[in-house]
């Protein structure tokens, strides 16, 4: 017998991991699928960070707890996916969200920079996606992957952005999600990711201030950033039974802005 879609949307007994969970689009898809019924693990860098969040979590009647670890270090990646293990038993859902830019022209891009960017926008996502799977998702035939990538990731530089490394970092993604959607597949492992358009995030607070928000805002069909709700449903439809049969796919949620750029 089909489910009803209340059914479909139901995470309860799920256990989620999302990284850079503290604050941002972390924590917001983290109210999404806990709000659905999942326990939530937040990982983050700061620890004062992740015990607001999650007391904001569970403030909310969501089963949450936390751990700290810097994604763009193997060894704290490592450790992030053991511990939650440990004390969780299970990572059904996998939110690969922890990220960081740097801005500078092409030419004047510092190798460091680009190597921090691209160590936790990209081999963190692979490290930490790969003890996931072979821990847990593989011997179980099952599980959710959500990579997060931008519109940043489609068209090479909107609105003048001098991010080279974020961009070329969220390029990857894509074609990360696409190439682990393929392969593990047969292990009943979907993987798909979210481009989001432009939200008042600590990361982007500082391109919508340099730009203007009116100026932003004019540039997007729907005439809007994005808000507080705006990935909850994209979230919840990648991570719930709702979406079984997506896989290797992306999404923008930017506005309409990838549309008129000609990327969707």
């Amino acid at each position: 017998m089909s489910r009803n879609i209340q059914q479909l949307f139901d995470l309860t007994g799920k256990t989620a991991l999302v990284t850079g969970g503290s604050r941002g689009l972390g924590l917001q898809m983290a109210h999404a699928l806990g709000e659905a019924g999942a326990k939530i693990m937040l990982s983050a860098r700061k620890a004062d960070d992740l015990e607001q969040a999650t007391a904001e979590l569970q403030a909310a009647g969501i089963d949450a707890r936390w751990i700290a670890a810097d994604c763009g270090k193997e060894e704290d990646t490592r450790r992030l996916a053991d511990e939650t293990l440990q004390r969780m038993g299970a990572i059904d859902i996998l939110v690969n969200n922890a990220g960081a830019s740097w801005g500078a022209p092409a030419e004047e891009h510092p190798v460091a920079a680009w190597d921090k960017v691209m160590n936790l926008n990209v081999r963190g996502y692979f490290i930490l996606s790969q003890q996931v799977a072979t821990r847990y998702m593989i011997p179980k035939r099952s599980g959710r992957i959500i990579n997060i990538s931008s519109i940043a990731g489609l068209n090479g530089n909107p609105v003048g952005m001098k991010t080279l490394a974020y961009n070329t970092s969220k390029t990857a993604v894509l074609g990360f999600t696409q190439t682990l959607a393929a392969e593990w597949g047969k292990y009943g492992i979907n993987v798909n990711a979210i481009c989001p358009g432009f939200f008042r995030t600590k990361l982007a607070s500082g391109l919508i201030d340099q730009l203007g928000e009116d100026k932003m805002k004019a540039g997007v069909p729907l005439q809007r950033l994005g808000d507080d709700e705006d990935l909850k449903g994209i979230a919840l439809l990648y991570a719930s039974a709702a979406g079984k049969h997506i896989t290797g796919q992306w999404m923008a949620v930017d506005g309409g802005v990838s549309v008129v750029l000609g990327a969707a």
